[in-house]
C-alpha cells in the first residue's frame, strides 16, 4: 500500500548525493576538523588546573551563561568539560543551519523551479522527493556525529573519553536530524524556499533565546528549547543520553507530520497561504527601491523584533552581572581594574561586537537577495525595461545599509531598555549608543565585500557567509583560544576600538570607511559590465 509513495527514493538518494557532493564535501569535514581541532587546542591553552580554574570563574556570569549555556563541571573544569561548555552550543547551531539550507534546497526551492514537477512526470512516488532528502541528511548527520565522536576521542586527551566524545558527536547529530525534520515541515507550510527557511530559522531563534533566557533565570523554561535537550547530555560530566532520545523521538514525530502533509496538499501550493495582492500597485511599489522593502517586508520585520530581544536578552542579565563581579575576587583580579571604569564597562565591548556580527546577518541577507532575484530570473524583468542597473543594485544596498544600521539600533536599545530595569546604577545610553554604533563601518565593509562580488563574481557571493563566520570564530573565541592577533586583524570587525575602554580612533573608522565605499564603487561598476542571469 506505501510502497507506490516510496517509488526510486533510493534513486532521488543517489541523485541528491551527486548533485550535493561539493556542498557535502565541504560542510562534513569542516565542522568536523573545527570541533576536533578546537578540542586539541585547550589542552595547550590551559596546560594547569588553576588555568582551568580561572577561566570556569568567567564562566559562572549570566552573560555568559545566557550565550553559551550552563557551566556544567566548573567546580572541576576539565579539557573535556572546557569542550562541552564553550564550543558544543555553537557547533549545534552551525549543524542546525546546514540542515536548514541543504532540506530546503532539495524540498521547497525544487518544488519552487519547477524540478519536482518534471521528476514526478516519471514512474516517481509521491514521497520519493522529500524522504530521500531525509534519507540524505540523516545518513549526514550520522556520518558527521561518528566522525566526530571517534576523531575527539582519538585526541587521547584523559577528560574526553570515549562515552563522552560519542555523546558529543550524538547531540551534534541530533540537532541535525531535529531540524532538518522542522525544514521539511515548514517546506510544507510555506508556499516558497524564503518562507521555509525564514520560519525554521525563526525555531532556531527562538529556541536559543529560551534557552538563553531559561539558563539565566528558570532552568525549567529551558527545557521547552531543543537547544537546551542538548546541553543537558551534560557532555563529559554526567553524560546523559536520554536527551538525545527525546530529540531524536520529537524529529521522528515532525518526520511523520511533514510526510503526511506532503500526501495532501497539491504540487506548488503550501498551508500558509498568501494573501492575494491589489490590482494596482501603490506610487511606492513602482520604483526599485520600493519593491526590496516590499520583497523583504517580513524578514525586515521579523528581524527587527528577533534584535530587539537579542538586545533585551543581554541586557536583562546586566544586573545579576554586576553583584556577580562584585562578588567574586578571582573574577575582579582576571578584567584588571581601568581607572573610571566599572568591570562592566570593561565587559560591554565583548557583547557589542557579538550584537554588531549578528546584526550584519540581515543586512547582507538584504543585500544578498538581489543575487536570489537573478537567479530567479526575476531581474530580467526590470533591466528589460526603463530601470537602470545602478538603480537596480542601489535600491538593495540602501535597504541593506539602512535596515542594517536599524537592527543594530533596535539591539541597542533593547539591550539599554532591559539594563535599565535590572540595574541600581544602569549604565548610560550614550556609552552603549557609542560602544555599538562604531561597528557600523565594519558592518558596511561586509555589505561592500557582498556587492563587490554580485558585482564581479555572483557564483562566489555565498563567500561573505563564510567570511562572516570567519569573524565571528577569531574575534568572539579569538581571545578565549588565544588565537595570533593577526588572525583577528584580518577581519573588520578586529579594527574596531574596544570602547568604552579603549578611545575611538578616527583613522581605523576612517580607513574601513573608504574600503567599504571602494568595494560599493566596483561592485556598481562591475554590475553595470557584466551580464545578467536569465
Amino acid at each position: 500500500m506505501w510502497k507506490p509513495l516510496y517509488n526510486h527514493t533510493g534513486s532521488l538518494s543517489r541523485f541528491i548525493v551527486r548533485s550535493d557532493r561539493i556542498r557535502l564535501s565541504i560542510w562534513l569535514p569542516a565542522i568536523s576538523l573545527i570541533t576536533i581541532i578546537t578540542a586539541s587546542s585547550f589542552t595547550g591553552l590551559y596546560q594547569s588546573e588553576q588555568e582551568r580554574q580561572a577561566i570556569a570563574e568567567t564562566m559562572r556570569n549570566p552573560a555568559m551563561t545566557a550565550m553559551v549555556g550552563p557551566g556544567y563541571g566548573l567546580d572541576n573544569y576539565t579539557a573535556g568539560a572546557m569542550m562541552a561548555h564553550q564550543m558544543l552550543l555553537f557547533t549545534a547551531i552551525t549543524v542546525a543551519i546546514m540542515n536548514i539550507l541543504l532540506v530546503t534546497r532539495h524540498t521547497r526551492a525544487d518544488e519552487e523551479e519547477g524540478r519536482i514537477e518534471l521528476i514526478r512526470s516519471l514512474p516517481v512516488g509521491r514521497l520519493a522527493n522529500v524522504s530521500s532528502s531525509m534519507i540524505v541528511m540523516c545518513i549526514m548527520n550520522i556520518l558527521l556525529a561518528i566522525i566526530v565522536g571517534f576523531g575527539l576521542f582519538a585526541l587521547q586527551i584523559e577528560s574526553i573519553d570515549l562515552q563522552g566524545s560519542l555523546l558529543y558527536g550524538a547531540a551534534l547529530g541530533a540537532t541535525g536530524i531535529f531540524f532538518m525534520s522542522v525544514t521539511a515541515l515548514f517546506a510544507q507550510a510555506s508556499e516558497n524556499s524564503r518562507g521555509a527557511i525564514g520560519y525554521s530559522f525563526t525555531v532556531l531563534g527562538v529556541s536559543y533565546l529560551i534557552r538563553a533566557v531559561g539558563d539565566v533565570s528558570n532552568e525549567t523554561l529551558s527545557w521547552f528549547s531543543p537547544l537546551g535537550w542538548i546541553l543537558g547530555t551534560e557532555v563529559y560530566v554526567n553524560n546523559y543520553w536520554w536527551p538525545i532520545v527525546l530529540t531524536m523521538v520529537a524529529a521522528f514525530i515532525l518526520m511523520i507530520v511533514a510526510l503526511y502533509l506532503n500526501t495532501i496538499r497539491d504540487l506548488g501550493a503550501g498551508f500558509f497561504t498568501a494573501k492575494p495582492g491589489k490590482i494596482h500597485a501603490s506610487r511606492f511599489l513602482k520604483n526599485p527601491f520600493g519593491l526590496a522593502i516590499r520583497l523583504q517586508r517580513t524578514a525586515i520585520i521579523a528581524w527587527a523584533i528577533g534584535m530587539f530581544i537579542l538586545g533585551a536578552s543581554y541586557g536583562s542579565v546586566f544586573g545579576d552581572l554586576e553583584s556577580f563581579f562584585a562578588s567574586n575576587e578571582m573574577l575582579a583580579e582576571f578584567l584588571t581594574p581601568v581607572e573610571g571604569l566599572s568591570l562592566i564597562d570593561q565587559f560591554l565591548p565583548m557583547l557589542m561586537s557579538v550584537i554588531a556580527m549578528l546584526c550584519t546577518v540581515p543586512a547582507l541577507l538584504f543585500m544578498i537577495k538581489l543575487r536570489s532575484e537573478e537567479k530567479k530570473n526575476m531581474t530580467e524583468h526590470l533591466v528589460a525595461r526603463a530601470v537602470s542597473r545602478t538603480k537596480l543594485i542601489g535600491s538593495y544596498f540602501l535597504v541593506s545599509i539602512i535596515f542594517g544600521t536599524f537592527m543594530l539600533l533596535l539591539s541597542l536599545v533593547g539591550l539599554w531598555f532591559a539594563a535599565e530595569s535590572v540595574m541600581e546604577s544602569a549604565i548610560s545610553f550614550s556609552t552603549i549608543f557609542n560602544a555599538g554604533l562604531i561597528y557600523l563601518p565594519a558592518i558596511w565593509l561586509m555589505i561592500g565585500v557582498a556587492v563587490f562580488l554580485i558585482g564581479y563574481f555572483p557564483q562566489l557571493t555565498s563567500i561573505t557567509w563564510l567570511y562572516l563566520g570567519y569573524s565571528f570564530f577569531v574575534v568572539y573565541l579569538g581571545g578565549l583560544l588565544q588565537f595570533p592577533e593577526w588572525m583577528g586583524k584580518l577581519s573588520p570587525f578586529g579594527h574596531i576600538p574596544q570602547y568604552p575602554i579603549e578611545e575611538v580612533g578616527i583613522l581605523n573608522i576612517f580607513i574601513l570607511t573608504s574600503i567599504a565605499v571602494i568595494f560599493v564603487f566596483l561592485g556598481f561598476w562591475g554590475y553595470n559590465k557584466r551580464d545578467i542571469e536569465g
